[in-house]
């Protein structure tokens, strides 16, 4: 008996805080729409910063500049090639031969034979034509690569500036227009309460029922798709921007409000 009264205790006990916990998501959640979103995220300037930082596109852009600075510095020793040292190193046996010879006497030829090592060394300097003629051509032709490869960068950061721009616009509006579906249902929800009452009693009739009914089921249907964009420009930004902002849980919140 005693052990079935602490279970029952418990088992209210655990009924009583997960209400609360309820009762608590709840009321932050209202909280959340009651507040203009803005409010809860972080400056523009730092959502545009943190999109930079992590858009796969300004990435490749800046490799891109990377790339073409490594080639122009390239095109511009590429006079050292026609410079350079050569060295030799031979080893073996050599035949070697002499001649000894004086005015009015034969000729002597001596042969030897010995084992050595040769070495040498030098360097040489090459002069090609189109070093001279088409150098200066190479070199201009890949600094232009290199600028438009920076302007090309400088276009695609003005594309994110603009698209986070936009979408934190956008969720700023979206957020507006379901807070007011919001209000609209909770009217509406009202009316179809007091409507039900008066129909029980007889004061209105079917049809004005049925009108009021159609109203409420066409506010809730507002709501809920207002609640589907505003999720989803929520999520939109934070992919732009690359960053989860934990304002709103967006598998839980703004369904039962």
């Amino acid at each position: 008996m005693i052990k079935n009264k602490l279970f029952i205790t418990c088992l209210v006990g655990l009924m009583l805080m997960h209400q609360i916990q309820c009762a608590a998501q709840t009321e932050k959640e209202k909280d959340q729409i009651n507040v203009e979103i803005g409010s809860l995220l972080p400056p523009l300037g730092i959502l545009i910063d943190s999109a930079l930082a992590h858009n796969p596109s300004v990435k490749i852009r800046d490799l891109q500049i990377m790339v073409n600075n490594c080639e122009v510095i390239a095109m511009r020793m590429e006079w050292m090639r026609n410079l350079g040292f050569q060295t030799t190193v031979q080893y073996g046996t050599y035949n070697n031969f002499s001649s000894n010879s004086a005015e009015g006497q034969v000729t002597d030829l001596l042969a030897t034979k010995s084992s050595q090592t040769n070495y040498g060394i030098g360097g040489y300097v090459k002069f090609p034509l189109f070093d001279f003629v088409g150098r200066k051509n190479q070199i201009n032709l890949s600094q232009f690569e290199l600028e438009q490869a920076r302007q090309m960068a400088e276009v695609q950061r003005n594309e994110v500036r603009q698209l986070v721009i936009k979408q934190y616009n956008d969720l700023i509006l979206k957020h507006k227009l379901f807070r007011n579906k919001l209000k609209y249902r909770g009217t509406a929800q009202l009316s179809m309460e007091m409507a039900e009452n008066e129909f029980k009693n007889g004061v209105i009739s079917i049809g004005e029922y049925s009108r009021i009914a159609e109203i409420e089921s066409r506010s809730d249907a507002d709501y809920e798709s207002a609640r589907i964009d505003f999720i989803t420009s929520y999520l939109i930004l934070e992919e732009i921007v690359g960053e989860k902002f934990n304002v709103i849980d967006e598998k839980s919140s703004y369904e039962n409000n």
